[in-house]
């Protein structure tokens, strides 16, 4: 695993209308010798290099699919169509999933290539019955969506 890629090893595609098409486009563009794949929230632009390699060993150690998870502190609520809640999750089995997102390139393109559809890439997977691991996330990792998130990026950046 290089620290850096080479600029051959790089190549810019065009995405799509939905994220399933971006990562689509970038499937098919992959060279045949790769054999892990990544899909990256640009969102979550201050994930460190170490959570890519986290993932990146998971799978190559065997994993179908590996996603970052980070523990949830906060009572989860599932509730219905009207607001009332169903169900109450017992806390220690939740995890808040971030990106990246780490596949065999087989287990995914079989993912994609299903029809079905799904907000991430690790759902697609378990929708179609692939085993999806947790590794342990980074709290560098947030997502940067709200103006509270950009001030917290900055800080963190020292800008």
């Amino acid at each position: 695993m290089s620290a850096h890629p080479r600029a051959g090893d790089v190549t810019v595609v065009a995405g799509g209308a939905e994220r399933t098409h971006s990562v689509a486009a970038g499937l098919a563009a992959l060279a045949e010798d790769v054999d892990v794949v990544l899909v990256h929230d640009a969102a979550r632009c201050l994930a460190p290099g170490e959570l890519f390699d986290r993932l990146v060993a998971a799978v190559r150690d065997g994993a179908e699919a590996a996603v970052p998870g980070i523990a949830v502190t906060d009572t989860i609520k599932q509730v219905d169509s009207t607001g009332h809640v169903v169900a109450t999750p017992e806390r220690a089995t939740l995890r808040a999933v971030q990106t990246p997102q780490a596949f065999r390139r087989s287990v995914l393109v079989a993912a994609h290539e299903s029809g079905v559809e799904a907000t991430d890439d690790a759902a697609l997977v378990e929708r179609v019955g692939g085993a999806v691991l947790v590794v342990e996330g980074d709290d560098l990792a947030f997502k940067v969506t709200t103006r509270a998130d950009l001030e917290r990026a900055a800080r963190i950046l020292g800008t």
